[in-house]
């Protein structure tokens, strides 16, 4: 697509839309039960104090470029674009920085502000930078800043609470639980992006281009999601443990990964139901029960685990379904059938 025509092509602004339309639903319980946290405000701002959110805007403003429509004019039509669709009431501040890097990132807590590193702008067409606009918007709005800052925090002081007995076993398991987190809010954030664009085409390629370097013209995108659907459901026990090792602790999914997730949500029928308007609405948002998105999130597991071909967990299935076997035979016998 030419990028005049991109840049005329309809767009559906998605009135009212919550965050929690695009949040994945491992991400959004998470987020729905802090935010009913007496005095979650509070504890916000006392983490944005501790981040000194000044100094991280005069970092900015003295080594990056403020996007505005007199400075990278592209940059900022396709942020209001993006924030146009998703209903955003307050663009937040966006600049490019330069560094070789494929790399965009949303920082601040009280008030956010989005990074765009110079390589994304050069390798990037309209639509794909939409998607990682709007992708960097859904952090944002989401909030997700908080939690991506306690992480670091928790990694940077990790070496030297493990030199206390005992004392690394905590943190290790609340790391494990913030870095699965972090994972799934790349993947709600891939979905608001997404949205904004609306153009599953562009949200598949910038996984291939950032995979590949930016090579698009020696990649197939139907060998591409092959390709993720191998690394997903290996039926080798040795490659199921090698992923645990390779994921864990890390904060971002493989970009193969990502790609055959968000074409599963277009697959879904999720997608679509957005464009045509059904979406849960800011308004609702005070109303959200954390009960119903613990269950929304445990059922999202239980449906991956039970449809994964990974060969760890068709194993943990064998043994679930032997045991379940076993109970019911001890069942009957106790009952004298």
């Amino acid at each position: 697509m030419s990028e005049s025509s991109a840049t005329t092509r309809h767009r559906i602004v998605l009135k009212g839309i919550s965050s929690r339309a695009w949040e994945h639903p491992a991400d959004r319980g998470a987020l729905v039960a802090l935010r009913k946290l007496q005095g979650f405000d509070t504890i916000l701002k006392k983490f944005s104090a501790f981040m000194n959110e000044r100094a991280i805007k005069m970092m900015l403003l003295g080594s990056a470029v403020r996007v505005s429509e007199r400075q990278f004019p592209r940059i900022s039509r396709l942020h209001a674009e993006a924030a146009t669709a998703l209903d955003v009431q307050k663009l937040p501040e966006l600049y490019v920085m330069a560094s070789p890097v494929f790399n965009a990132m949303t920082i601040g807590i009280d008030t956010p502000k989005i990074v765009v590193n110079s390589a994304l702008v050069d390798l990037l067409d309209d639509d794909e930078l939409r998607f990682v606009l709007g992708h960097e918007i859904g952090h944002a709005e989401s909030g997700h800043a908080l939690y991506r800052t306690l992480l670091q925090y928790i990694l940077m002081f990790g070496m030297t609470l493990t030199s206390v007995p005992f004392g690394g076993i905590g943190l290790i398991a609340l790391r494990s639980a913030l870095s699965e987190w972090s994972r799934k809010s790349e993947l709600s954030s891939d979905r608001a992006g997404l949205l904004a664009t609306q153009d599953v085409q562009a949200a598949i390629r910038v996984n291939m281009k950032l995979a590949s370097g930016g090579h698009l013209e020696d990649l197939d995108q139907t060998e591409f999601l092959a390709q993720a659907r191998e690394y997903q459901d290996s039926d080798d026990l040795r490659d199921s443990i090698a992923k645990l090792l390779l994921v864990d602790g890390t904060t971002h999914p493989m970009n193969v990964v990502r790609a055959s997730e968000l074409r599963r949500w277009v697959d879904s029928g999720k997608y679509a139901e957005i464009l045509q308007g059904d979406y849960p609405r800011r308004a609702g948002d005070k109303d959200a029960k954390i009960s119903e998105e613990a269950a929304a999130a445990a059922d999202a597991y239980s449906k991956d685990f039970n449809q994964s071909e990974d060969a760890l967990a068709k194993l943990a299935r064998d043994v679930g379904g032997g045991i379940s076997d076993l109970g019911k035979w001890v069942s009957g016998k106790v009952k004298g059938q």
